[in-house]
């Protein structure tokens, strides 16, 4: 057996793949660079007053998922009742929390035990009872049975009035004219796009106080700074990009609003999955699809909701790899659309994408660091593709890093101080060297948890990020 030759082979596969995944995220951003800078020029020159009549705009019920969120759910529902919307509704459903998430919601907003009709459109666990605020009449408060996230939305679901719901997650705040801005394509276009996704930025670092951004700011934890990149490139350059051609995947649980029909039509939330918010737009997706509709789910750069991160390297490793099985499921649950022409681009694009490049890539990535410590010792011609192989892990890893955190300050420039974008562009040079690494290693630890079904959560402890 030729050693040589199947070590020289199995680098020229790593390389491969790795410049291949280059040209694409390459293709993404030229795409990215395209839709941002017409979406920031409308979003500066096109006024929103129109968008501010009841008869013109859409009610939207807002659903508040709250499982032991005491330290954030207080502000984040004062942050919800200062936005920029005519008509709208807060619906916040408490999980079973075995913390004082419900007796806080009660004393802070007055909450009163009513009694109300619930179509049951969506199974649930049992609900205990329904709380309206005495003082602010469009507040509610579900109290249910433990039955996970997914299980609370669609309580959520079942209760709501309007025809559009937003999904957010209880530790959030949001900017004020946010809905006006990801309610603007729904509105816009009729009944053709049927879910729009906001940008998702990380609250820690930053001032909020009673629930409102004061100030923007960064974190000093170096953990936490990579994390703003990683959101950067992941919004600002992936999602812009595949959202352009109708190809977007994931609404991200934190912020996102959907048209009640359709979600209910689709059998509402998944329960038996981590990842529901990816799961529930891929079903989207295929029954579109399989109905021949010609129906759209967009992402929209400017309206941010800004929400807590994991500080410490143990948390953040959890919801990694939670995350990466909520990935697999997703994808393995609808794997006929793979390849499939009937699914158009979805099936020919979109989820071969997210199968090859985003399941598999750490498993590449992972392999081509093995490689790269093995060419240490072996020396020689490995060398050599060793130095290939860094270069083009920096190029995938630490400049497109770099190129996202260029484009937030050349298109939305959400961080006023210089200092803060010096600060982000030279940890994004470090991110091979550390950062990343780590982040391959914990997703697959997610894949091998697939292997061994190991099922479980992890906790993703908060202390809140409101003063």
């Amino acid at each position: 057996m030729d050693w040589n030759l199947i070590l020289e082979v199995y680098a020229w596969s790593i390389t491969i793949y790795m410049v291949t995944v280059i040209v694409f995220y390459t293709i993404i951003l030229f795409f990215s660079m395209l839709q941002i800078r017409k979406e920031y020029r409308l979003n500066r020159t096109e006024p929103y007053e129109d968008y501010m009549d009841e008869s013109f705009t859409r009610p939207v019920s807002i659903i508040v998922p709250a499982y032991n969120e005491e330290a954030g759910v207080v502000q984040s529902v004062r942050s919800l009742l200062t936005i920029n919307y005519p008509q709208f509704e807060i619906i916040v459903v408490n999980d079973g929390s075995k913390d004082r998430t419900l007796l806080m919601m009660m004393e802070q907003y007055e909450m009163v035990k009513v009694n109300k009709i619930v179509r049951k459109q969506l199974e649930t666990e049992e609900v205990q009872a329904i709380y309206q605020s005495k003082t602010l009449p469009n507040l509610y408060v579900i109290d249910k049975k433990n039955g996970g996230k997914a299980d609370a939305l669609n309580a959520g679901l079942n209760f709501a009035h309007y025809p559009y719901f937003c999904s957010l997650d209880g530790d959030s705040v949001l900017e004020n004219d946010a809905f006006l801005k990801v309610m603007k394509p729904i509105i816009d276009s009729g009944e053709e796009v049927i879910a729009s996704g906001g940008s998702v930025r990380i609250a820690n670092g930053c001032d909020i106080r009673n629930g409102n951004l004061v100030k923007i700011g960064l974190s000093n934890s170096p953990i936490v700074v990579m994390q703003v990149i990683e959101y950067l490139r992941a919004f600002l350059m992936g999602r812009i990009g595949l959202s352009r051609h109708n190809l977007l995947l994931i609404i991200s649980g934190a912020f996102g609003v959907f048209s009640k029909h359709w979600v209910i039509e689709s059998g509402g939330y998944k329960r038996n999955t981590v990842g529901e918010d990816m799961e529930l737009v891929v079903r989207l997706h295929r029954i579109i699809k399989e109905k021949g509709l010609n129906k759209r789910i967009v992402y929209v750069p400017d309206p941010v909701c800004w929400t807590e991160v994991p500080e410490s390297f143990g948390v953040l490793r959890s919801q990694r790899r939670r995350w990466h099985k909520g990935l697999f499921e997703s994808l393995w649950r609808h794997r006929k659309l793979t390849l499939n022409p009937k699914y158009g681009s979805i099936g020919l694009v979109s989820i071969p994408y997210f199968w090859l490049i985003e399941f598999l890539g750490p498993i590449v990535e992972l392999s081509g660091y093995v490689f790269i410590i093995f060419s240490l010792f072996a020396g020689g011609v490995y060398i050599e593709f060793a130095i290939l192989l860094f270069l083009l892990s920096a190029l995938y890893g630490s400049i497109f890093s770099m190129a996202s955190v260029l484009l937030e300050e050349w298109s939305l420039r959400k961080y006023p101080k210089v200092l803060d974008i010096i600060k982000l562009f030279l940890y994004a040079l470090t991110e091979t060297m550390w950062y990343r690494p780590l982040t391959v290693l914990w997703r697959c630890e997610g894949i091998w948890q697939i292997i061994r079904r190991d099922h479980s959560w992890g906790d993703m402890k908060r202390k809140g990020v409101s003063k």
